[in-house]
């Protein structure tokens, strides 16, 4: 990375964006809207940006622990925000970049004024300071998954978790899989296009697509690609998603003049997927809470000319109450997770998830599967999916429901992933199938005697 050409307003944008980053997500966004303030937006400064940005999401983590070292402090979210951003700029430009002389100076320099005029000019001596202590510093591992931690870039305890569920060698071909920039993937909207259309338009863009050969509706390649500006996208003939995630509505397979209940609709690529699927015809009772997805999803509806669904801003819960029970043909639940899957997509992710937190959201996700089980009528179906690797999330719960409701059978699934660690279950892997990380369980309900 060509550190000799950035300037001291360039180290000013990417502390603010490291800022802001903490409060707007997904961090793109946050890093898309403080580059536009600045008007660096598609030149070559965002470019060079972009990079350092996304290094600093993906290794933020391993950026606290060293400022916790270095200033002996427990938790860097102790310090202002502002000064937290810088030092994070900063540990991360000076201890894994070669940094320029004249680029050295302006961090410590510029970025300790910059922090004196926006937060107090006692942040910005203290920062100042600091600048010495992080050029002296030397990484020494503890142990080896401390050396793991610094060298893909992930935490401890997800490190840990991840050897015992697949053995370390298979673990770290993970790891590595996600920390790779994954290529943009889309899905056709057959209601409007065929495959052969989308992949001709895009070659004619400049792009060189290739069709998934696991989902055929599948076509991915290589960013940037400006969404807002494609005909495609804003005709409604592609939808953003991945592959993974668009193997779901073909597992369920739904047929048109059914009726279908997707649990978490919200923003609605599953969902539009499914209404795909059964040709616009039948009904989808689409349920969320958040408004800000479903109107997102109520946009794309209305994009890719799908008029089946009908949407509840509830809670799923209640769609029993509202529908009737064993009213469904099929039945979508992707709950919400802990998304470990999506790593790769979202760097600072995996510094957000908190271990203590995935046996609330299993205990969540499996009242969501009992509701499921109310709404699915004798002989109906439920496609149970996360973006979550982890057993709690996925074969842990769906071993439990077979246990408590003897009526419910797994459908084996087997293609076009891998096996689950529950005989009948599937999974996607990062670092076997180029995709995000996915578990899927088919059941279905038994027709009374």
């Amino acid at each position: 990375m060509h550190l000799n050409i950035m300037k001291f307003s360039d180290l000013a944008i990417l502390v603010e964006a490291v800022k802001l980053a903490e409060e707007v997500k997904p961090s793109q966004h946050a890093k898309r809207e403080v580059f536009k303030k600045h008007g660096i937006l598609g030149t070559d400064r965002d470019r060079m940006l972009t990079a350092l940005f996304y290094s600093i999401m993906k290794r933020q983590g391993i950026l606290d622990k060293i400022i916790s070292q270095i200033i002996n402090i427990e938790n860097p979210l102790i310090l202002d925000p502002w000064l937290r951003a810088a030092l994070r700029v900063a540990v991360e430009l000076i201890v894994f970049h070669e940094v320029p002389a004249p680029v050295m100076k302006a961090i410590r320099w510029k970025v300790a004024s910059l922090l004196s005029n926006t937060t107090h000019p006692y942040v910005g001596m203290y920062y100042w300071k600091i600048i010495d202590k992080i050029k002296e510093y030397k990484f020494e591992p503890k142990d080896e998954v401390e050396e793991l931690e610094f060298k893909y870039m992930l935490p401890r305890w997800f490190i840990e978790r991840m050897r015992k569920i697949l053995g370390p060698d298979d673990a770290n071909e993970l790891f590595k899989a996600l920390n790779k920039k994954p290529l943009i993937s889309v899905r056709v909207n057959t209601l409007k296009a065929s495959v052969d259309e989308v992949m001709e338009e895009l070659k004619r863009e400049g792009i060189k697509p290739i069709i998934s050969p696991r989902v055929p509706v599948v076509i991915k390649f290589k960013g940037p690609y400006d969404f807002d500006k494609s005909p495609l996208y804003k005709n409604g003939k592609i939808i953003i998603q991945e592959e993974a995630s668009a193997a779901a509505a073909l597992l369920l397979n739904p047929q048109p003049s059914e009726v279908v209940v997707d649990m978490c609709a919200a923003p609605g690529g599953k969902t539009t997927h499914l209404a795909e699927i059964m040709k616009n015809k039948g009904i989808i009772h689409a349920f969320d809470i958040d408004k800000r997805r479903l109107k997102r999803m109520r946009q794309l509806l209305k994009r890719c000319g799908i008029s089946i669904v009908k949407i509840y801003e509830e809670d799923n819960a209640e769609a029993p109450k509202i529908l009737g029970e064993e009213i469904a043909d099929k039945v979508l639940l992707d709950p919400p997770c802990s998304s470990d899957g999506t790593i790769a997509k979202n760097p600072e992710l995996r510094w957000r998830i908190r271990p203590e937190k995935i046996p609330e959201l299993a205990r969540i996700q499996y009242m969501m599967l009992e509701t499921a089980v109310k709404l699915v009528k004798p002989g109906g179906r439920i496609l149970y999916c996360t973006c979550s690797m982890f057993k709690e999330e996925n074969e842990d719960l769906i071993q439990k429901l077979l246990q408590e409701h003897r009526e419910m059978k797994l459908v084996e699934l087997n293609s076009p992933y891998s096996s689950g660690f529950l005989k009948g279950t599937m999974r996607a892997w990062p670092h076997k199938h180029n995709t995000i990380g996915f578990f899927y369980a088919l059941l279905e309900k038994q027709a009374r005697k």
